[in-house]
């Protein structure tokens, strides 16, 4: 298998590797960079709960290729905070009680935090829309919705 160089920034950090054509960004961030925030799930694209953010669009990490973020930023959960203050919707979430088990609240709090940037104010129905892609066994979604509605308040 042949391997590319690729440059990228990682949560602010930049980085160069060398990594087989095949690899995907999921793989790459946990294996390589070991920020295992983002999770490994189905490997379809299914789930949604490998998102993380590409030039601050959430996208699903195990569908794109490592190659294909050469010279991007990504932004992983691990990034999204401020040192140790967690940021309004990680705040929000332990509030409202949205993490249950935690696998799919990373991904849940990087795709609110990047709605919540471009939409301050949202409704109820486009919270919905904007994490439809990621999937929660736990809670029923009402604690996440709720947490994301009170972090709009405190943006």
């Amino acid at each position: 298998m042949s391997r590319h160089k690729i440059s990228l920034r990682v949560n602010g950090q930049s980085y160069e590797l060398e990594v087989e054509a095949n690899r995907t960004l999921l793989q790459v961030l946990r294996e390589e960079l070991e920020m295992t925030g983002t999770k490994h799930a189905c490997e379809r694209g299914d789930c949604g709960l490998c998102t993380v953010l590409i030039d601050g669009v959430p996208t699903k990490s195990c569908l794109a290729l490592a190659v294909e973020v050469d010279g991007r930023e990504v932004t992983t959960v691990e990034g999204i905070s401020k040192g140790e203050e967690l940021n309004a919707v990680q705040r929000a979430f332990i509030e409202h009680g949205a993490v249950q088990c935690g696998f799919c609240t990373p991904a849940f709090i990087i795709a609110a935090t990047a709605f919540l940037k471009r939409n301050p104010h949202p409704t109820e129905e486009e919270i919905k829309e904007a994490i439809g892609g990621i999937l929660c066994r736990c809670t029923g979604y009402r604690q996440i919705i709720d947490a994301i509605l009170d972090a709009s308040r405190k943006v």
